[in-house]
């Protein structure tokens, strides 16, 4: 049995490897995870933080991954997840000339916060280290959680004695932290506070693209979706997941198209996004995890279908219409009838 067992590994690796190196174009690929609760309790070490990071994108992402940035949960984003997690591997990175023909970060919930402080910071760190900076090009947000989550705000503050719990709230957060931190764990969900979220790198020089993918589904049965404002994928809601540039309430990341592909006026649409933040996909039935899964969820639409990249070149979705009933008319994205969000996300040219 373990010998079948290793000669199927070797099998799965011989086949993941050759899609390596072409997952986006000439593009290499960093991972970096999102928030990973059942690290609050567990505090891994920095060797488990690494294995729990590369089962984190097992389902789909690992195979085109060439490298990672793995943090842990129990830590804040300015402080060791950034200095003894991330900046090692800027270092390396770096020495090793990853991103020397351009790199992409993919990142998923919270990895878009980390990313957004690593990419504020990174071009002075490595300057002053007397190392190139990374080279770039766009990151891939999926369910990013840069705005933050109402859902951090609701057990931060009852951590800290200024709120109270009702039994459909504690039920909320019991399905998606499993149990309650204290104030000695609770790490990241500090940052995950809307108002905390929102303050980190807030004012962004750089110039590159975040482009968003988004989705309106649940993992919780919308149970967690009675706390998140306007429409959400059971963890993150619109506003933060879209990019807007103030929290709220919205259940588009357009004004004139609906989360569905819809075409019509949207009055609780996204109108004012963060500098460089591009929501190009928006998918009405993948979830919080289903965004960077391998299961298909339905047909997804765009209403930015060009983005450009920090190198100039761009990359882009091909959409089409049709007619539904009543004189309806939804816009889809070529080819999201039988492809995921992620294998869109992998074939933009």
């Amino acid at each position: 049995m373990k010998i079948m067992t290793k000669i199927a590994s070797i099998a799965v690796a011989i086949a993941f490897s050759s899609f390596t190196h072409a997952a986006i174009g000439n593009y290499k690929v960093v991972l970096i995870h999102g928030f990973q609760s059942d690290q609050l309790q567990s505090k891994p070490d920095a060797a488990q933080v690494e294995l729990e990071g590369e089962d984190y994108w097992k389902e789909y992402w690992l195979q085109y991954a060439d490298a990672r940035i793995d943090w842990p949960a129990y830590e804040r984003v300015e402080g060791k997840i950034s200095s003894e997690y991330a900046w090692p591997k800027l270092q390396e990175l770096s020495r090793n000339g990853t991103c020397q023909s351009g790199c992409i970060f993919v990142t998923h919930s919270a990895g878009d916060l980390v990313a957004r402080y690593l990419l504020d910071n990174q071009e002075n760190w490595l300057t002053n280290a007397g190392l190139e900076p990374l080279n770039v090009v766009a990151t891939y947000d999926f369910a990013g959680a840069g705005g933050g989550s109402e859902l951090g705000d609701i057990v931060v503050n009852i951590i800290e004695g200024g709120g109270w719990a009702n039994s459909a709230m504690r039920y909320a957060i019991s399905l998606w932290l499993g149990e309650m931190p204290n104030q000695e764990n609770s790490g990241v969900l500090n940052d995950l506070k809307v108002s905390n979220a929102r303050q980190i790198a807030r004012l962004s020089e750089h110039r590159i693209p975040r482009i968003r993918f988004i989705g309106n589904g649940t993992d919780y049965f919308k149970t967690t979706s009675v706390f998140l404002p306007g429409n959400d994928d059971g963890v993150v809601a619109a506003h933060s997941a879209c990019g807007a540039a103030e929290s709220g309430s919205y259940d588009s990341c357009s004004t004139s198209l609906a989360m569905n592909g819809k075409i019509a006026s949207q009055s609780k649409g996204v109108s004012n996004l963060m500098p460089e933040h591009y929501p190009l996909i928006m998918g009405d039935d993948y979830s919080h995890s289903d965004v960077v899964g391998p299961k298909h969820k339905g047909e997804v639409t765009s209403s930015v279908t060009d983005v450009t990249l920090a190198n100039g070149q761009s990359v882009g979705v091909t959409t089409y219409k049709e007619n539904g009933w009543w004189g309806t008319k939804y816009l889809y994205v070529q080819g999201s009838n039988k492809d995921t969000m992620s294998e869109i996300a992998v074939g933009l040219n």
